[in-house]
């Protein structure tokens, strides 16, 4: 049989619903509102302050007060104090040179060098299909003299500005080799920093060094992967030690190239919200992989390995990561300036953070403190880690019932060729 509810309780069921809803919203914005006030308070307290000591400093200070470095020492001393250990303040001729170093290209003659210690400028490494490479520069010549400027230990860091230029102009170098000097004419371009280099080994085994992730990273390392297929690898060994880095497109668009469908890495932020901001298509490369890490590997570096792990594509080699799983985003501010702050805690496909932690191997192997420091002079035949990591794709290979070829893919008991890896760029050189 129904029962009817008469108005009076309707009217009290109503009256009671308005109010546990009245109650909830006003909780909630009695939350805002303090969280706003405690805000202004505290805003309050660090003006005031700054305000004092503004007020004393102009009072007794006897010199005259650069307000320009004042202002940029504030905004960089406000970054410092946040406690954001990845946070930085750029002014704004910093900002538009860290935008460039994102770009991962350079307007130059395109070669890599730092100082020699005569004062000039020592090349490093001619880039690839660069002006330089055109006319004939050579890893090893000595840059005496940009345009009308003698190169000394004096005028390094001008001469190696003045090789960089705008796009189509032209410079003037003279450099020495084999005691003698040659002056050549070479117009600037804008031209790929190289940071992938790639090789095979005993004819099964592609090698990638990738040294950062940059806008131009993706391309090179799909362009190397696919000529290392190409050229009969059945396994990739990806080389990221001392790997700090880099942009998050590029080294989601490699891993989309690697991985089959599915999520590649999320951002979970201050408010608790979980956002995918990277997926991989079904296209993969189907091959046996191995990533080698070391403690300078970090942040786009990392997402690249554990991904990789996520998914059951690669077996890790050497020693634990150095543990940044965060994001940071550029804000630009009014007058050109920036600033770089953590905005969001990466997430790799398992869902679970690196973030301080590291990411531990799947096989550790440590190098001593003198085969770190010479890293890039190392090869399959002296570097342990990277012997384990054939010995692992070899070991995969034969599980999948792949006999190494002719040429012989060998153990770390077996022995291995000596043929040397290609060298990569200097730590502390310049582009040009």
């Amino acid at each position: 049989m129904n029962k009817k509810i008469s108005l009076g309780a309707t009217i009290t069921l109503m009256i009671m619903a308005a109010a546990v809803t009245f109650s909830i919203t006003m909780i909630y914005y009695m939350d805002v509102f303090n969280g706003k006030v405690y805000n202004l308070k505290e805003r309050e307290t660090m003006y005031s302050k700054l305000s004092e000591l503004d007020r004393i400093v102009r009072a007794n200070y006897i010199g005259e007060i650069d307000e320009d470095a004042l202002n940029e020492a504030l905004a960089d001393g406000y970054i410092v104090g946040s406690g954001d250990k990845y946070a930085r303040y750029f002014t704004p001729e910093e900002y538009e040179s860290y935008m460039v170093d994102l770009e991962g290209r350079v307007v130059g003659i395109g070669v890599s060098a730092q100082q020699d210690p005569s004062g000039y400028i020592l090349v490093n490494e001619v880039y690839a299909d660069s002006p330089a490479a055109m006319v004939g520069l050579q890893a090893g010549d000595l840059i005496v003299k940009v345009d009308d400027l003698d190169v000394n230990a004096e005028t390094y860091e001008q001469a190696a500005e003045a090789i960089r230029g705008e796009e189509g102009s032209k410079v003037n170098i003279t450099y020495r080799r084999d005691s003698e000097d040659t002056t050549i004419e070479v117009t600037r371009r804008k031209v790929d920093i190289p940071t992938v280099f790639s090789r095979m080994i005993d004819g099964n085994v592609g090698y990638v060094q990738i040294t950062e992730f940059n806008e131009s990273t993706a391309t090179q390392f799909s362009n190397q992967v696919d000529t290392l297929i190409g050229q009969g690898a059945q396994a990739l060994v990806f080389d990221v030690r001392n790997n700090g880095g880099g942009t998050l497109s590029s080294v989601t668009k490699m891993l989309d190239k690697l991985l089959p469908e599915g999520d590649i890495i999320s951002a979970e932020y201050k408010d608790g919200t979980v956002e995918v901001l990277a997926k991989s298509d079904e296209n993969e490369v189907e091959l046996p992989m191995v990533v080698l890490t070391n403690s300078r590997t970090a942040s786009a570096a990392e997402l690249f390995t554990q991904a990789l792990r996520d998914y059951g594509k690669a077996k890790s080699v050497g020693v634990t990561t150095y543990g940044k799983g965060t994001m940071q985003t550029v804000k630009k501010l009014n007058d050109g300036s920036a600033v770089n702050i953590t905005v969001a805690r990466y997430l790799p496909p398992s869902g679970v953070s690196y973030d301080g932690e590291g990411i531990k191997p799947d096989y550790e192997v440590e190098l001593t403190s003198d085969m770190e420091e010479n890293l890039q002079n190392l090869d399959e035949t002296t570097d342990p880690q990277l012997k384990k990591a054939l010995e692992v794709v070899v070991s995969s290979l034969r599980g999948e019932g792949i006999e190494p070829n002719s040429e012989g893919l060998q153990t770390e008991s077996e022995g291995a060729s000596e043929e040397v890896p290609e060298q990569t760029p200097d730590e502390e050189s310049t582009a040009a």
